[in-house]
Order: structure tokens, then sequence, then C-alpha cells
């Protein structure tokens, strides 16, 4: 029972360290875009990806991405630059599809 006890003050501890607020952020961030997600599916009755998706999961990884920098991670750091680079590309490609329409 001590070590749980101790487990969630060195949680508590941990959490006012800015860095990992700054990695809860871009967990949360990140993991809301399937909330997102799953509502605008339910209200258009089918499986959509709306644009909010794209940019959730771009702000969500560069806060991840910044927190992998700080830990030096490079498991955080390769996964969550190469994320970037896909959200990137979507983005771009819906704003010139919206462009044209």
């Amino acid at each position: 029972m001590d070590s749980l006890l101790q487990y969630f003050h060195d949680l508590y501890v941990e959490m006012k360290d800015p860095w990992a607020i700054i990695g809860w952020a871009g967990q949360i961030v990140f993991g809301s875009r399937f909330i997102v997600q799953w509502v605008a599916s339910e209200r258009q009755k089918k499986s959509v990806i709306p644009v909010s998706f794209w940019y959730l999961s771009m702000v969500g990884s560069l806060l991840l991405l910044a927190y992998g920098f700080y830990v030096k991670q490079p498991v955080y750091i390769a996964g969550y630059l190469f994320n970037c680079v896909v959200y990137v590309r979507n983005l771009h490609l819906i704003h010139n599809q919206q462009g044209e329409a």
C-alpha cells in the first residue's frame, strides 16, 4: 500500500514540472481528436474525418514532439516528427480542395 501511495505522490510531484504538463497537454489534445472524429461520424451516420481532427493531431503532435526533445527520447521525436509531416500534407490538400470549390 505504501508503494502505491508513493507512486501517486511521485506522479503529483512530477505534474509540477512544466514539461510534464506540456506532455500531458499534448496527450490530451492528441487523444481528443478521436472524440471529435467519433462525434462527427455519429452526426453524419458514416465514418468521416473532420478538418478539426487534423488540427488537433498537429497541435498534439507538436506538443509531444517538444516534450520528446526535452526528455531526449528519439522514439517520440521520430514518431511525432513524421506525424507532423503527414498532418501538414493533409491540411494542405484540404485547403487546396476548398480553394478549388
